[in-house]
């Protein structure tokens, strides 16, 4: 099987004959490589990207699990962030064409795309509170990690400068939409795929409309009013995955339990310890804390190995607390210290309770060219469905507090009276 275009490069004339998906392929003097994906099908790898591929910094995402502590709720969830930077390097070539970017740029943005998680930490999204608090910086702060493993050689002789990697990741290029922004590659990757290892039906976007339909403007990038509903699509995706995987009860509990494993696990460690830890994997992270020193950190990582997890103590909307209050007291600190004081209203040990406070969901909007007037205007001005979504965002947020299935009745009767906790209306009730 050969694909049209295309004549066959191989080191090894011969050897990969049988073999349609191995090999280099050329198209227009281009040398590129073949991977098989479950999501896109068949991806193309240029050439020049290969020594990123094989870097130590990106082969470490194949051992990151995409969703951290979802395979807990969802067993298929074993996918990792290697697999969808490879699906997100790909719609970025594919996006780059639509628009017209000379190759210069085409390779910087599929190069960004491919190297824009290289910063998370074990367990992904898990462990982003704790590079937030404990070394002053978010996973999109790749600078430092591109002088890993000869990555800025490999970029300068690709004839790409790191300083414009690090722009297009951080958000600071012309560009950086394509790779972070209200339509970009990295979250049609992720829903696309994050449905398919979950089998929640809810992820589907249709990208080939999207990107058919996406135009660079003046102002950046946008969407003619022809890809109207498709945006839509994108957005009811986020919409019902964000509370049937991303903040499932389930995969919240766990998080704040490695979280607190960590915290405890590092706080018996010299400060030297805590930038190699956040740089893992998640098997290396799991084995330090299950054979930590600290007997907190063992004993929560236990639990989560063996799914033994806290439960539901509270879990309530935004109509029973008072939001903006809470929104200021989300660091790592300040839940510990009103973990704490529950715990000890409630007369348990402090370990045994966990406070989750997620941030509260701002609006989603992407901007869209009306080609009628000629003019941008705000989706949500043409579409009426992204005001009824950001409402429901909204009404998704759930404060939670976690404990021992023991201490449960105990634990609520405390929380309701320190964090002033409404009691519910009838369609709170209905709704939980």
């Amino acid at each position: 099987m050969f694909i049209t275009g295309y004549t066959r490069l191989c080191s090894t004339p011969g050897a990969c004959r049988n073999d349609p998906a191995c090999g280099l392929l050329r198209l227009e003097g281009t040398r590129m490589k073949i991977v098989k994906d479950p999501v896109h099908g068949y991806v193309e790898i240029d050439e020049a990207l290969l020594p990123l591929l094989d870097s130590p910094v990106l082969q470490r995402l194949r051992y990151i699990r995409q969703l951290g502590f979802s395979y807990l709720v969802y067993p298929g969830a074993n996918h990792t962030r290697f697999e969808h930077a490879l699906g997100a390097m790909h719609l970025a070539g594919l996006v780059s064409r639509q628009i017209g970017l000379d190759d210069h740029d085409r390779l910087a943005v599929s190069a960004a795309a491919l190297l824009h998680d290289i910063g998370h930490g074990p367990f992904s999204h898990a462990s982003e509170p704790l590079i937030e608090e404990l070394l002053g910086h978010d996973h999109a702060d790749v600078g430092a990690i591109l002088q890993e493993g000869d990555l800025t050689g490999a970029l300068e002789r690709t004839g790409i400068n790191p300083e414009e990697i690090i722009s297009l990741i951080a958000g600071d290029h012309p560009l950086a939409e394509i790779i972070h922004g209200s339509l970009d590659v990295d979250r049609m990757d992720y829903l696309l795929r994050d449905a398919h290892y979950t089998g929640a039906p809810y992820g589907t976007v249709d990208t080939q409309r999207l990107i058919r339909h996406i135009v660079l403007t003046p102002e950046g990038i946008a969407l003619d009013e022809n890809g109207v509903n498709a945006a839509e699509s994108l957005l009811i995706a986020r919409t019902l995955m964000r509370s049937t995987v991303y903040y499932h009860h389930v995969s919240r509990i766990a998080h704040s339990m490695f979280v607190l494993a960590a915290l405890s696990h590092l706080s018996s460690q010299p400060e030297s310890a805590v930038r190699p830890f956040l740089r893992d994997n998640d098997s290396g992270c799991l084995t330090t804390l299950l054979r930590s020193s600290d007997p907190v950190a063992r004993d929560l990582m236990q639990r989560l190995y063996q799914r033994r997890l806290f439960k539901r103590a509270v879990y309530v909307g935004r109509e029973q607390v008072n939001v903006p209050s809470l929104q200021g007291k989300r660091s790592l600190n300040d839940l510990r210290n009103i973990s704490r004081e529950i715990a000890g209203h409630a007369g348990i040990p402090g370990h045994f309770l966990l406070i989750d406070i997620p941030d509260f969901p701002g609006n989603m909007a992407i901007e869209i060219q009306v080609q009628s007037r000629h003019a941008l205007a705000s989706l949500e001005d043409v579409s009426p469905l992204v005001t009824t979504l950001n409402e429901t965002r909204r009404e998704q947020w759930r404060l939670g507090v976690y404990t021992l299935p023991e201490y449960r009745d105990r634990v609520a009767l405390a929380a309701t009276e320190i964090l002033h906790i409404r009691k519910p209306t009838l369609q709170n009730k209905l709704a939980l």
